[in-house]
């Protein structure tokens, strides 16, 4: 057991939350391409976006930003404006309803996000580089099994 780890189940669990804090601040280690500060938060929407446009084709407006992040609109809406003025996003009108105005990645919003899903994956494999392979494999699957659960949660 190393001097991090919790003696109980109890004690394990109760780290877990705390854990999850850390977790966004650590994929700001120092691996090759680093990410800004600043890009950091502007990926949280590109994200959401991307998710939505590779997956059930929703739509996603800046009420869906609010929504997925948890946030008031006024500050969902100022990082959507923040992410249209850096280049990654794009305004457009909905095909469902032409009264709504929906989001879409751009071109360097697209680039943005390749680099940073390199940059996480480089961050993991230097956090992780002394576990055994499948120690890594298992984290990684329960990584997205909890992520699954949590987004089932989410759309009940």
């Amino acid at each position: 057991m190393t001097k991090h780890e919790p003696a109980t189940d109890e004690e394990l669990l109760d780290a877990v939350g705390p854990a999850f804090g850390k977790l966004r601040r650590s994929s700001l280690l120092e691996v090759e391409n680093p990410i800004s500060q600043k890009d950091l938060g502007r990926t949280l929407v590109l994200n959401i976006v991307l998710e939505a446009e590779q997956g059930d084709g929703r739509e996603i407006t800046v009420g869906g930003v609010a929504e997925h992040l948890g946030v008031d609109p006024s500050v969902a809406s100022r990082m959507v404006s923040d992410g249209i003025s850096a280049g990654y996003l794009v305004r457009a009108a909905s095909q469902q309803d032409g009264r709504r105005t929906i989001l879409h990645l751009s071109p360097e919003g697209r680039d943005m996000m390749d680099r940073f899903r390199r940059h996480q994956r480089a961050a993991f494999e230097y956090v992780t580089a002394d576990w055994s392979e499948r120690d890594r494999l298992d984290f990684a699957r329960l990584m997205l099994k909890y992520v699954d659960s949590q987004n089932a949660l989410r759309q009940r």
